[in-house]
């Protein structure tokens, strides 16, 4: 059961960042597992049961991750991560799709929904999906905006058509996330987190389900050319 994180995660974070090294975190093990590991997967696992209760038709499938960079992929950022990050995204996802996710820090932490691994083929099935109900898009985006989540995601330099001023924050990326990104504290210290987590989540819920939407259309395209 998730109890809260404390002062004491932040600082293990801030330290692991200026000695990212593996006889560093060796000596602080114990450390990392009382005030990092233990009440973050807690956390993970309580989002995920609740979240699973809400919608249990939708297969939720939950990933966390562990502190250890892949090694083929540490550029000279040393061996462990500085954050850490869980994600919940439907059964029926095979590898990248959209997903709800919550990261931590030592100075901040965020949660949202976004689909990061997105091709071009299924932005551009996004795309087609908004044109088909503009207006419809336009609702689930004013809500999303309205619930005092960002919108983020590299936009292309050369915009892919003029839908409206709301329309267009989303319409004209490469990519899409939503977000909430507060200082660390507050809600982190607190065992009602996991609630925290899975209200916003339902508050993006309608969102994720236009973003199952276009995956699904996406998907079937593809088999279509092969």
């Amino acid at each position: 059961m998730f109890n809260g994180f404390t002062k004491q995660t932040s600082d293990f974070l801030w330290e692991l960042s200026f000695n990212n090294e593996r006889p560093w975190f060796l000596a602080h093990k114990d450390e990392f597992e009382k005030v990092l590991n233990q009440p973050f997967k807690a956390l993970a696992a309580d989002t995920y049961e609740i979240m699973k209760e809400n919608y249990p038709d939708m297969g939720l499938k939950l990933h966390v991750a562990r502190i250890y960079r892949d090694a083929r992929r540490l550029f000279g950022r040393g061996p462990y991560k500085d954050h850490l990050w869980f994600s919940l995204k439907s059964g029926e996802i095979q590898g990248e799709g959209p997903m709800f996710w919550f990261e931590i820090g030592a100075a901040d932490y965020s949660y949202g929904m976004g689909f990061y691994g997105a091709s071009p083929g299924q932005m551009e099935v996004f795309r087609r999906q908004v044109d088909a109900n503009p207006a419809r898009f336009e609702r689930l985006a004013t809500a999303v905006e309205k619930a005092g989540f960002r919108i983020y995601g590299e936009e292309y330099k050369r915009p892919k058509g003029d839908r409206g001023e709301i329309v267009n924050r989303w319409y004209n990326r490469k990519r899409i996330g939503m977000e909430r990104c507060k200082d660390f504290g507050g809600e982190l210290f607190e065992s009602s987190l996991p609630r925290t987590l899975a209200d916003a989540y339902s508050e993006l819920m309608p969102m994720y389900e236009f973003f199952l939407e276009f995956y699904r259309a996406a998907a079937e395209d593809s088999e279509k050319r092969i």
